[in-house]
């Protein structure tokens, strides 16, 4: 290869390497909230709160509530169309009906378990279905029972059980990971619970709209600790996710904000996501976009460019400039061009 198109080869390797890492990070530390009124998915700056764009729209999107990424990097929401729609999860292009049927009515939270499959709280029949991880296909009923009334939010928590929000029980019940038989009521007292979540010291949070407040609860024995946030404004609260700055965030549906709490303490921090901000409308659940970070191939790209430049400039700077030579004619000596 001639030597400038050498040069010029690393250079456009360069340009691409980078590229295809710094373009998916503009799509990082940002915040997607459903919005049940405009029956879209939008997206703000982890940061500043700041709004950016609709999201994930369309497909039939009626009332989203539940969202959550799955393995395929995916973003999976849950509909009033009783389905739980797939959008791509950089672009927000709309996929696909991901799953329906097999009796889900006014699916709400969905998670992700261990075994790649999708559980989906099912509210009309008072259960959760499960769903194949990859194909969408209906598997069964998982969890039912125990007094399971309007489900909600569910997670799987630390000791792999799975953990659901009975929203006219006003409990939060547990049932068996592996086989989905019902264990106990695990927390109780919850006035119209919606979502929950284990924060990272291991303790259960549960957004109670009933109280406007987000409850916390001993992770292990399900022991009421206190109310862990409240106040600020917020009203009939939804939606609960840590952020990437380690404090809480809720959703207040019937001011259509979003409040910021302090992670460690509870206390009220600002409304991070003003009233209205982009359309927002009866904001539900919400969650953080995963950091985007470089895969192997494209780090490997980097290296390569960045290599091949060095090589070029040390290659110029060996070769010196070119002089005559001492026989009458003249002698060019080869060298990579300037820059």
């Amino acid at each position: 290869m001639h030597p400038p198109r050498i040069r010029k080869f690393f250079i456009a390797l360069l340009v691409a390497s980078t590229a295809h890492w710094v373009a998916p990070s503009a799509y990082a530390a940002t915040l997607l909230v459903s919005s049940g009124d405009t029956d879209t998915v939008l997206r703000y700056n982890a940061a500043t709160g700041a709004f950016i764009d609709t999201f994930a729209s369309g497909g039939g999107l009626d009332d989203p509530e539940g969202l959550v990424f799955g393995p395929d990097g995916n973003l999976y929401v849950t509909s009033r169309s009783n389905a739980v729609l797939r959008y791509d999860g950089t672009t927000g292009e709309f996929l696909g009906v991901f799953a329906t049927g097999g009796g889900l009515v006014d699916p709400a939270g969905l998670v992700f378990g261990a075994d790649g499959n999708l559980y989906v709280s099912s509210g009309e029949s008072g259960d959760v279905k499960r769903f194949n991880g990859t194909t969408g296909a209906f598997i069964d009923t998982f969890a039912s029972g125990g007094g399971l009334e309007s489900p909600e939010g569910l997670r799987f928590g630390p000791d792999g059980n799975l953990y659901v929000n009975s929203g006219d029980g006003d409990a939060v019940l547990r049932y068996n990971g592996v086989t989905g038989a019902f264990i106990d009521e695990f927390a109780t007292g919850v006035d119209d619970p919606l979502e929950l979540l284990f924060g990272s010291d291991d303790n259960l949070y549960v957004s109670s709209a009933g109280s406007s407040a987000v409850l916390l609860f001993d992770g292990e024995t399900g022991d009421f600790i206190g109310v862990f946030a409240s106040g600020g404004g917020a009203e009939e609260t939804e939606g609960i996710a840590f952020g990437p700055d380690g404090h809480l965030y809720v959703a207040s549906e019937a001011t259509d904000e979003i409040m910021r709490y302090n992670g460690i303490s509870g206390a009220f921090i600002d409304v991070f996501v003003e009233e209205g901000s982009g359309g927002l409308g009866e904001p539900t659940f919400m969650i953080f976009a995963p950091q985007v970070v470089p895969e192997p191939g494209t780090l490997a790209m980097l290296w390569v460019g960045l290599a091949g430049l060095a090589l070029c400039r040390l290659r110029r700077f060996r070769a010196g400039p070119a002089r005559p030579s001492t026989g009458g004619r003249t002698a060019v000596l080869f060298r990579l061009p300037r820059a």
